[in-house]
């Protein structure tokens, strides 16, 4: 950690591992030249191999290694790696995936913007390495029916659709009083939805989400998953399917929840022709996510007393009436 020099940020970048032993030296190691930085790295359990391979990144590089006994899923992960910094006297951090590209002197663009404004989260534009977006905005989370669009995308005049703006996770910016405010990441979640969930809670307190457009990371999504052409894990449809009810669950009301389930199946379909229409003929794999998906989902509806046995809400408000 640097100096504790007044006014002088002491900055943390923190990366959640998992399998990535590789794409932290790829990237992680050019965007820890920033000056002043310091390296948080929490190895999620895979392997025992994989394991010894970021001990030995960590240890060549002086990076801070923090290794649970488990995969405890990213936000978890970056709940220990956060703590970890501000134990060791960080004063922001910079949340990275290991599969993300930050060149050093972004990664104090992004820290000028969380002390300018002590109440942001902070996120770059994000492009894929085709260069085309792959967050460069902020993203509308639909409160109608769970459905997501670029807030660029906004049609005028507007459609009066109700919507919540959200920041993606795989590079965030903050000030350490704004995190404990909001309380980190939710960690039911496990993978996805948490950084939608962060983004909520943050602007319930007052937060504001801010993207820095000065400021462009390169983001190959999937580089810490296994898969095999356009189709994606079997990891990534469960979670995205699950996490969309379970999101209904902690955040909406009965009536919006209900809304959700009913439009579960056009979500689903969605979610997995992500990976093409092939898969579907070969692998077992995505239909296996769906179903556990929507069970574990509707779980998670029903413990916060919606699903599809509730009342309609035309029954509801006639009984309101």
């Amino acid at each position: 950690m640097s100096p504790d020099v007044a006014g002088v940020p002491r900055t943390a970048l923190v990366v959640v591992n998992y399998g990535s032993s590789v794409l932290l030296e790829q990237n992680l190691a050019r965007t820890a030249a920033a000056p002043g930085t310091s390296v948080v790295v929490v190895d999620s359990f895979s392997t025992s191999a994989e394991r010894a391979d970021v001990r030995a990144v960590s240890t060549r590089h002086g990076w801070d290694l923090v290794e649970p006994d488990r995969n405890t899923g990213f936000g978890a992960g970056a709940n220990l790696g956060v703590a970890r910094a501000v134990q060791a006297g960080a004063t922001h951090v910079v949340l990275l995936n290991p599969d993300l590209a930050l060149e050093p002197a972004d990664v104090a663009r992004l820290v000028a913007r969380t002390v300018e404004d002590p109440d942001a989260l902070v996120a770059p534009r994000i492009l894929a390495p085709s260069g085309l977006p792959f967050a460069a905005s902020t993203t509308d989370l639909l409160l109608d029916d769970g459905t997501m669009r670029s807030s660029t995308r906004r049609p005028e005049p507007p459609d009066g659709r109700p919507y919540v703006e959200w920041l993606s996770g795989a590079c965030l910016a903050c000030d350490v009083g704004l995190w404990h405010r909001i309380g980190g990441f939710a960690e039911e979640y496990f993978l996805y939805w948490e950084d939608v969930d962060l983004s909520v809670r943050a602007q319930q307190l007052g937060a504001r989400l801010v993207v820095a457009t000065e400021v462009t990371a390169v983001h190959d999504e999937g580089g810490t998953q296994q898969r095999t052409g356009r189709a994606k894990s079997e990891t990534y449809y469960y979670f995205n399917i699950r996490n969309r009810l379970l999101h209904a669950a902690r955040r909406l009301d009965p009536a919006d929840r209900r809304r959700w389930w009913r439009t579960t199946p056009r979500a689903v379909r969605s979610i997995v022709l992500q990976g093409g229409r092939r898969q579907l003929l070969t692998s077992l794999a995505p239909w296996r996510a769906a179903f556990r998906g929507v069970r574990d989902g509707h779980r998670a509806l029903r413990a916060a007393g919606a699903g599809p046995a509730s009342r309609p809400t035309s029954e509801r408000r006639r009984a309101a009436a």
